[in-house]
């Protein structure tokens, strides 16, 4: 009996280690999950600020693309604006080319006038 009593003694003292080992290793265990777990919290709560991040760099976007469709609006607009003042401008230039031309040739027929009213001046006062 004390021959089995030695042999139970020892195997529970082999059971004792390997219960003592199991939980040690299940303690183990736990801490790794715990720690798993607020990884993927943390995990988790990045992926929501990035998207919150992603969302807000989205709006900029979507803003700045309305704003950039505004301005290249205004800039066409301005655009026909300057070409229809650049048609009146080129024709005023070409009525005041004309009105130069008109000029000269006024000068001219005034000049020739003048010379044939000098020369018929002079005519008259020699007879």
């Amino acid at each position: 009996l004390q021959k089995e009593l030695l042999k139970y003694k020892q195997e529970a003292r082999n059971l004792q280690g390997i219960k003592d080992a199991l939980q040690q290793r299940l303690i183990q265990q736990d801490a790794s999950v715990l720690q798993l777990k607020q990884e993927l919290l943390r995990a988790n709560m990045d992926k929501e600020e990035l998207h919150n991040q992603n969302a807000d760099l989205q709006k900029k976007v979507e803003e700045r693309n309305r704003l950039l469709a505004e301005y290249k609006k205004e800039l066409c607009q301005k655009d026909r604006h300057l070409q229809q003042h650049q048609s009146k401008l080129d024709e005023m230039l070409r009525q005041l080319a004309d009105a130069g031309y008109q000029q000269v040739d006024l000068e001219w027929e005034l000049e020739h006038r003048e010379a044939l009213l000098a020369h018929c001046m002079k005519k008259e006062a020699e007879e």
